[in-house]
């Protein structure tokens, strides 16, 4: 009769992990092909990082050395109210586009995923995608042309008998404070919504045709299935794509900047092209580089802030955070 095996306690055993400088060898070809990469971190994300010091100076281009201010430089910031006044702008035209963002680019890419010719949604797609590539700066002078004062928008809406014939060689619509905010989410929309819909097109296309049948077979229209099988199945990719643009609510600079102008600041003026107009191009005196830095290590400190917020909104809702 065979004796049973017993169990013997392992826990005095140590298993001696390879020291760093043997994985480094034993990994070396991986080692260097990161290696360009830690270069190019280094010298474009955190050299540059020692300007930050320039927050707690008067530092200004006049060839004069700069002063330590300690401080100075963050009460002014918070009393400033053009600095408020553009991070409320800021916070509003990026909350409102990112919602827009988010709800134009599922309902076109529930849209694109009813055609039934491959063809078709092809060149549909394509058509939509295209404005992406264009820069901000050809898409500023197209829209300039258009709604300038007896430009084709005018025009369209003179022949509606929408206004009169003042309105149409006066109104320019980039410069209406009533209505800039609006030309601009529509502009954004129109050049960036083939982008957004590519990820959940991706996302439409690995829900199993199953769903589908077994719906069909239980008598749900369309809109049913999309509302208790499409969408429940997109939603996750929906919720990871606002999270991470969530956390770039404050980076907003170029799209603006193109299309604002001194008549609309009230309404346009972002911590972007606020910290640009005082850091690099005043209408009084010299730029004030100290000043303008202070801006922007105060926009990175709530990014920053928004980054670890969205990484907790993940971990609650998803299970694991984004970082």
């Amino acid at each position: 009769m065979s004796q049973p095996v017993q169990k013997g306690n392992y826990d005095h055993i140590i298993v001696k992990k390879p020291s760093a400088w043997v994985r480094m060898k034993k990994y070396a070809g991986f080692y260097l092909m990161f290696l360009p990469v830690v270069v190019v971190l280094f010298i474009f994300y955190y050299a540059p990082m020692y300007g930050i010091t320039f927050a707690f100076t008067n530092y200004k281009p006049n060839g004069k050395a700069a002063q330590f201010v300690g401080l100075a430089n963050f009460q002014k910031l918070f009393s400033d109210p053009t600095f408020w006044s553009s991070f409320k702008n800021t916070l509003i035209i990026s909350s409102v586009n990112l919602v827009l963002a988010t709800v134009t680019s599922v309902v076109v890419a529930l849209l694109l995923n009813e055609i039934q010719r491959a063809m078709v949604k092809k060149v549909i797609n394509t058509v939509l995608y295209l404005p992406h590539f264009l820069s901000w700066v050809v898409v500023a002078s197209i829209f300039m042309l258009l709604l300038q004062p007896n430009g084709l928008l005018s025009q369209i809406l003179y022949a509606l008998h929408l206004i009169d014939a003042t309105s149409l060689e006066q109104t320019d619509w980039l410069t209406q404070k009533n209505c800039w905010r609006i030309v601009f989410y529509v502009i954004d929309r129109w050049k960036e919504i083939g982008w957004g819909t590519v990820i959940y097109i991706a996302a439409l296309a690995g829900i199993s045709p199953d769903y589908y049948e077994a719906a069909e077979i239980d008598g749900a229209n369309r809109w049913q299935q999309t509302l208790n099988i499409t969408l429940p199945s997109i939603s996750n990719t929906i919720l990871v794509v606002f999270i991470l643009n969530l956390a770039r609510v404050l980076n907003i600079f170029e799209s603006v900047f193109v299309l604002y102008n001194s008549a609309v600041y009230s309404v346009a003026d972002v911590i972007g092209t606020y910290t640009y107009r005082v850091g690099l191009k005043p209408t009084v005196g010299l730029p004030n580089y100290g000043y303008s830095t202070t801006i922007g290590v105060f926009r990175s400190i709530v990014s920053l802030i928004l980054v670890i917020i969205t990484d907790n909104i993940s971990k609650r809702v998803r299970g694991y955070g984004l970082v």
